[in-house]
């Protein structure tokens, strides 16, 4: 997951705004763990309301106050604001554990064409392994909240090792009798797969970065 931001710089969104520059700092933030990629603006007012849901969303999973222990969940804020004073200002409320890119960082834009965001806000949810889980689980945050993590962490395969024991950790229990179901709602066409290395291509993908261009995301 970390090869996503590879040569990068991460910004955790705390008062020091510490910045996850080496590999390793990556990868201690973001092995084996959901990464959510929350593609938003602070001059999108869906953005804003969206953005109070996922605030709560994402603290009922990490807060020590609602949970006995952090839930296996990133977040990196996707800025498409158009200012940097719009992107501090948008992230001036939002939790402190959130990662954000830097404004001048061009990967911003790029990130919005790979995963094909056509609309704000959107959030995309990657596995460990940079797979993407779903394209657009706003509709569902909004729907389920926290619930709909389980069905994430389930489907993605997570291993939550804190619950394994020692001699369980190579060869863990199926979770469920759901699984399988789950897997399968969130399987992703492997055409929109591929996306996330490449981009959108031919035709389509041009006409998609038209529609983009023109609502004013990239």
């Amino acid at each position: 997951m970390a090869s996503l931001f590879s040569g990068r710089v991460l910004i955790r969104n705390n008062s020091d705004q510490d910045e996850l520059d080496t590999e390793a700092e990556l990868s201690r933030r973001l092995e084996n763990r959901l990464v959510l990629l929350f593609f938003g603006a602070g001059s999108c007012p869906e953005c804003q309301a969206f953005a109070r849901i996922l605030r709560d969303f994402f603290v009922r999973l990490t807060d020590e106050f609602y949970v006995l222990r952090a839930a296996q969940v990133a977040l990196v804020y996707v800025s498409q604001d158009l200012t940097e004073e719009q992107q501090d200002l948008f992230l001036r409320d939002m939790p402190e554990k959130w990662f954000f890119l830097p404004f001048e960082d061009d990967l911003r834009r790029d990130l919005g064409r790979q995963f094909s965001v056509e609309r704000l806000p959107a959030v995309v949810v990657l596995k460990p392994s940079g797979d993407v889980l779903t394209l657009d689980a706003a509709d569902e945050i909004r729907r389920l909240g926290p619930a709909c993590f389980a069905n994430w962490q389930e489907a993605a395969e997570v291993l939550d090792r804190s619950f394994l024991q020692p001699e369980d950790l190579d060869d863990p229990a199926p979770r469920s009798l759901t699984e399988p179901l789950r897997r399968c709602k969130y399987r992703v066409d492997p055409a929109a797969r591929s996306a996330r290395g490449r981009g959108r291509a031919g035709g389509s993908g041009q006409e998609g970065e038209a529609e983009g261009e023109a609502a004013g995301l990239f």
